[in-house]
């Protein structure tokens, strides 16, 4: 049995350990120490994550590189993991985005003055920063791999606790002098609606297993409950499915975040650091609709078709709520979260759409705006750092004093209205192709966004980057070369997979098409089918003019 996935996931839980007792960084060189060793292990996982994608058959079994261990015996609890493609992305996604956010972070643990001996700040505030993102690295990569419901749920709810105090704890220097108290609220808001979530997502897996067990499957495991599902060995009933499709759902669109849940987002992420701000909503809330994926879809596939219009619904709220919400704010960080929002539901539109499309383009979506919206967001937080101020209006003419930090700032915003040749479009494409061909009203209402996208990210740009110079901003340095070795694989990334993105399709479709065949849908028919010729006509006869090639 391959210990390959419980190493991807035991490096940087090792790390965050290690990192956290390393002695007090009371000194520059000492803090230096700290951040090369969170380093190494970050890059060590990003090499784990990377093997575990190499080593997995697309034309294999649904899930690879499979390992348990027992852990609760009595309840058929066990230490599950597997790998799927869809998993297997994300979980990559996340490797490389973590040594990305730690080398954007470079500073942003470090005291701003010199705090008092033996105080926190002066012994261990560059510790437990960076001890803190390796451990949600290490919880994220546990939620992409388990195969056991409880697991997951353990984990899912787990990675708040890191995140909590990440929120809370290293917030935005440049909020000001409510600062405290903003983070402290954000912090508090991000935790309770989460935890919320979690909690109504416990009753539906302990609701799950006393079925289960109740027709001789006590088991948290996915793949024997999924495959007893589809086989009619497990009959959950109507009204039951519902009852914990709606428990498992609810949880995984607080996580999402799905409109009317969103609100703890721009909260958390207007008060965090940049980095922190990457980790919410490139990494985390991938969580919650990687789960929809395989939970909600595989274990109850009924209900998913049942409530999958209302879903659609509120997906289509999102898209448009988001991006009104982005146009109208003054703060460039809740623009991108509120950006992000109407990404979110970009992706859940995929999924619920029930095609093959629909769902490849919202797993690419998840890779694509996880890439995309860091750079975006990384370098807004460079230009904050700069200037010391978030709001949109104290900036203006950065392209003439730092033109390189404008570029890559202008790349980010095109790829997040999806700018064709940026990898966005690709995903945002195949997800609007794919809800059209079942829903084609709320396909064509969805394609709003993109103009709405395309007014909020252009507006952003010409108010800070172009006009007058401002006399603020007269000063400012261009972007350094550590700032360019976080910028320049994002934007690499972002051109590649926009021209080729076959390498990330190949490794989703087959785990797409198995969703599909849980949820027994298959894509609709062409209104018009086309035959070997030249067709045939609407009333089903062959077209003349033409002979079979």
């Amino acid at each position: 049995m391959s210990v390959l996935l419980t190493a991807t996931c035991a490096v940087p839980a090792v790390g965050a350990v290690v990192t956290a007792a390393l002695p007090a960084g009371s000194t520059e060189a000492r803090r230096r120490t700290t951040k090369i060793v969170a380093m190494v292990f970050s890059a060590a996982t990003l090499a784990l994550a990377g093997a575990v994608t190499a080593r997995f058959d697309p034309d294999g079994a649904r899930y690879q590189l499979t390992e348990s261990y027992s852990w609760i015996r009595s309840f058929g609890i066990t230490f599950a993991l597997g790998v799927d493609g869809i998993g297997a992305v994300l979980a990559l996604l996340t490797a490389v985005l973590v040594p990305v956010v730690l080398l954007a972070s470079w500073h942003d643990a470090d005291p701003a003055v010199a705090p008092p001996e033996g105080s926190f700040e002066n012994r261990r505030r560059t510790q437990a920063f960076f001890a803190l993102v390796l451990a949600v690295e290490a919880m994220v990569i546990v939620s992409f791999y388990a195969t056991d419901v409880f697991l997951f749920y353990v984990f899912f709810e787990a990675m708040l606790i890191p995140m909590y105090f990440l929120i809370g704890g290293f917030g935005d220097r440049a909020g000001g002098p409510e600062s405290a108290r903003q983070r402290s609220y954000a912090a508090v808001k991000f935790l309770l609606y989460n935890l919320l979530g979690g909690l109504v997502m416990l009753a539906a897996v302990i609701g799950l297993y006393v079925i289960a067990q109740e027709q001789g499957l006590g088991t948290f495991d996915l793949q024997t409950l999924t495959a007893a599902v589809a086989d009619g060995r497990l009959q959950l009933g109507g009204t039951a499915e519902k009852a914990l499709f709606l428990g498992f759902f609810f949880a995984f669109a607080v996580k999402a975040p799905l409109w009317p849940l969103h609100t703890w987002l721009p909260n958390a992420m207007g008060e965090a650091t940049a980095g922190t701000a990457v980790l919410i909503t490139a990494v985390v809330d991938k969580v919650g609709t990687f789960a929809m994926l395989r939970f909600c879809l595989g274990l109850f596939p009924d209900a998913s078709k049942t409530f999958a219009p209302a879903i659609l619904v509120l997906s289509l709220v999102g898209i448009v709520y988001g991006a009104l919400l982005a146009i109208g704010q003054k703060d460039i960080k809740r623009l991108v979260a509120y950006a992000s929002i109407s990404h979110f539901g970009f992706i859940i539109m995929g999924i619920f759409a029930m095609t093959s499309q629909g769902q490849s383009g919202a797993t690419l979506y998840m890779v694509n705006h996880g890439i995309s919206t860091a750079a975006w967001m990384l370098v807004a937080g460079f230009l904050i750092s700069r200037r010391g101020s978030r709001l949109i209006a104290d900036y203006g003419g950065v392209q003439k004093v730092a033109p390189v930090l404008a570029g890559t700032f202008l790349i980010g915003g095109l790829a997040t209205l999806s700018l064709p040749g940026l990898a966005p479009f690709v995903s945002e494409f195949l997800v609007l192709v794919g809800t059209f061909s079942r829903y084609p009203a709320v396909g064509i209402v969805a394609t709003f966004g993109i103009v709405l996208a395309a007014l909020y990210a252009l507006l952003l740009y010409q108010r800070t980057m172009t006009g007058p110079v401002k006399e603020e901003v007269r000063g400012m340095p261009d972007l350094k070369v550590r700032e360019l070795a976080v910028v320049a694989p994002l934007v690499a990334l972002t051109v590649l997979l926009g021209v080729y993105p076959k390498p990330l399709t190949d490794l989703v479709n087959p785990s797409v098409n198995a969703t599909l065949s849980q949820v027994h849908q298959t894509d609709p028919a062409p209104a018009h089918p086309v035959s070997a010729d030249h067709g045939t006509a609407q009333d089903g006869t062959a077209r003349s003019g033409g002979e079979h090639k």
